[in-house]
């Protein structure tokens, strides 16, 4: 999980840092720092990830396609293949 997809899916879910924070039992400064795009401990992030998929989303690699209503990023044209 990225930073533009932590905050996507706050957003998707209307949630706080804190809300999410509580859900996923780390601190909000901890989220706050993901999104900042601070280097996390791994368990960190699945356990902020699992809390947001116990809520209902769905992360998907490039290339994927939602199993439902949602939202994708696709690069500009003429920049595919660049991201990181």
């Amino acid at each position: 999980m990225d930073v533009m997809q932590c905050r996507a899916a706050r957003a998707m879910l209307s949630l706080g840092v804190r809300e999410l924070a509580a859900l996923a039992g780390v601190s909000p400064d901890t989220v706050a720092r993901l999104e900042r795009g601070a280097t996390l401990k791994p368990v960190t992030v699945e356990r902020i990830r699992a809390a947001l998929e116990a809520q209902g989303i769905v992360f998907l690699d490039p290339g994927d396609r939602a199993p439902g209503p949602g939202l994708s990023l696709e690069p500009p044209p003429g920049q595919e293949g660049t991201a990181d």
